[in-house]
């Protein structure tokens, strides 16, 4: 564990680079997420196939500072460019995107093309004006729903009762924060035709049974170089929920990107899934 002060947010980092392979850079997602969901899932199988996983907590969120406001999307997009400078990751690095993570990985695509070697995109999409539309919805809602007791109790019936707590860490964040107010704000939003800044090969995983699985003939459409895959019987926390399927995902494409994995750790993750 390392603390890296970054645009005046001290950000938590976890690094596993056991042979020192090709970097692989892991960005969850919002308001409840933290690298918790990578280091927990699928972090240590890529490490253990040799890759160099870079995991850190987004501004405000896990272990990192929480400032009160400075939650535009271009505010975490310079995060992710100046994390890459701090740790001395010069050369083009494959990314990893859950959820709004995805929406900050295409904006440094789409910003610095040459910084980004690939992107592995699971339930996500670049921020267009329409995710920006349900995530203010998303938003809004979360601000005035997840205060209310009957809300949790519900989560905590249908989902289990981490699912209650990661809600109850979300309602903080949009109760004590000006993010809600500050992702509409945003800036660095895509229109159709900036999609051709998005030169890096993309793979875009979605569940079955998500809300966004539409997207994955949309995203192969508008892209410049996109492939998708749909998980069986998954909703939207399907990096979750089928990790090992999601790792096994991952490791084809960092291998068909010319990244060196080892054949014994894919072997092993493939009898996992």
């Amino acid at each position: 564990m390392t603390f890296h002060e970054i645009n005046e947010v001290r950000f938590h980092v976890e690094r596993m680079r056991p042979h020192e392979g090709p970097p692989v850079v892991l960005v969850h997602g919002l308001p409840a997420d933290s690298l918790a969901s990578y280091y927990f899932t699928i972090a240590p199988v890529l490490a253990q196939a040799g890759l160099d996983v870079v995991m850190y907590d987004q501004r405000g969120h896990g272990r990192s500072s929480r400032p009160t406001s400075g939650y535009q999307l271009e505010r975490f997009i310079d995060d992710l460019e100046a994390l890459l400078d701090e740790l001395g990751v010069a050369g083009p690095v494959h990314l990893v995107g859950n959820c709004f993570g995805g929406a900050v990985v295409f904006g440094l695509a789409a910003r610095r093309p040459e910084r980004v070697a690939s992107i592995f995109a699971i339930e996500s999409e670049p921020a267009t004006s329409d995710w920006m539309v349900k995530m203010v919805a998303n938003l809004t809602r979360g601000r005035t729903e997840l205060v209310l007791e009957e809300s949790i109790a519900e989560i905590s019936a249908t989902y289990g009762p981490h699912m209650a707590r990661l809600a109850r860490t979300a309602a903080r964040f949009l109760t004590t924060t000006s993010l809600a107010d500050d992702i509409p704000a945003s800036g660095e939003i895509l229109a159709p035709e900036d999609f051709g800044r998005i030169q890096c090969p993309v793979f875009a995983v979605y569940g079955a049974n998500s809300e966004m699985v539409g997207l994955a003939a949309e995203m192969e459409k508008a892209l410049p170089d996109c492939r998708s895959a749909i998980v069986p019987d998954q909703e939207h926390f399907v990096l979750a929920e089928a990790p090992e399927q999601i790792c096994a995902l991952i490791l084809d494409w960092l291998a068909e990107q010319g990244v060196a994995v080892s054949p014994t750790a894919h072997a092993a993750d493939r009898r996992a899934s």
